[in-house]
């Protein structure tokens, strides 16, 4: 007679989980070095794969600079009052500009200034004690953000006109609208579709309807015969030009604004009309690409 084997708990519940393993584990499609991996679906017939590549350049939306106001009195509260009373006029004139235009902030740094005596030798001794300060100097520092290039002389010549303790040179960045990248990207479409066609022409073959198209271009950069994850080098970007709806780009830094910014104080204004400045921004590149696959027609 033969006995039943009981076996624990834990074994049990293990042996299921083995035996159901197979039915859900999800392997990968392959690894590296691995020789045959499996075509996706799009392969099973001829293929071509097309990949987009375009630059272009667009002008800076986006300036920043600041101006620095600084005073010293003998209390921090009176040197406070002074540089900010210093800045009030610039701030009032640029934010008559617009807020959609410029964007303001106002900061203030404070610094003891100490009693300073010469020893025999002549070192210069700085008593850096909470009771040895003789003054302070406080500077008022308005961080100007510049959204609208229409603007950004006017705003920068206020500023030389506002005579600040300090003034930084203008610095540009590019903040891509979305309806740029969209126009971009549908640039990528149209190249990846060139290339596909001058391709099948040379080669004598007919390009066949579209099977797959990736924004990302990663489909067209994976090396099938050399096993998941492996990639090829990016091909050279085709240039266009900014055109149609998107020739504003070419011309001057997208602005949400059309009307004509409002006059600065008057005391400004006299003053800003004699500064000579010229701000032009700088061309920042932008690239797109997507990758297009196309099937095959035999000769016809």
């Amino acid at each position: 007679m033969r006995r039943a084997t009981i076996l624990p708990m834990k074994a049990t519940l293990l042996l299921a989980a083995l035996i159901a393993a197979p039915a859900f584990a999800q392997t990968p499609p392959a690894s590296i070095d691995q020789l045959f991996i499996p075509a996706p679906w799009w392969m099973k017939d001829p293929v071509i794969a097309a990949m987009g590549h375009v630059r272009t350049e667009v002008p800076a939306n986006r300036a920043r600079f600041a101006a620095r106001f600084s005073v010293v009195e003998k209390t921090a509260a009176a040197a406070t009052t002074a540089a900010t009373a210093k800045a009030k006029e610039l701030d009032a004139a640029l934010a008559a500009l617009g807020k959609d235009r410029v964007r303001l902030t106002t900061s203030l740094s404070t610094r003891p200034l100490y009693d300073q005596y010469r020893q025999k030798d002549g070192t210069l001794v700085e008593n850096q004690r909470a009771d040895m300060i003789e003054s302070y100097e406080v500077t008022a520092v308005l961080s100007v953000e510049v959204r609208d290039a229409d603007v950004l002389e006017r705003a920068y010549r206020l500023a030389v006109a506002a005579r600040p303790s300090a003034i930084d040179t203008p610095s540009f960045n590019l903040e891509p609208e979305n309806g740029l990248k969209t126009w971009l990207y549908e640039a990528a479409i149209k190249d990846a579709a060139r290339r596909a066609r001058l391709a099948t022409a040379a080669a004598g073959s007919r390009l066949g309807g579209v099977k797959v198209i990736d924004p990302s271009g990663g489909v067209c950069q994976t090396q099938m015969l050399a096993g998941w994850p492996s990639y090829a080098g990016e091909s050279s970007a085709t240039d266009v030009q900014v055109s149609g709806s998107m020739a504003r780009y070419a011309d001057a830094a997208p602005t949400m604004m059309s009307a004509p910014a409002p006059p600065p104080p008057p005391g400004l204004e006299k003053l800003a009309s004699d500064v000579q400045v010229t701000l032009q921004p700088p061309l920042y590149p932008l690239t797109a690409q997507a990758c297009v696959i196309y099937g095959l027609l035999p000769p016809g």
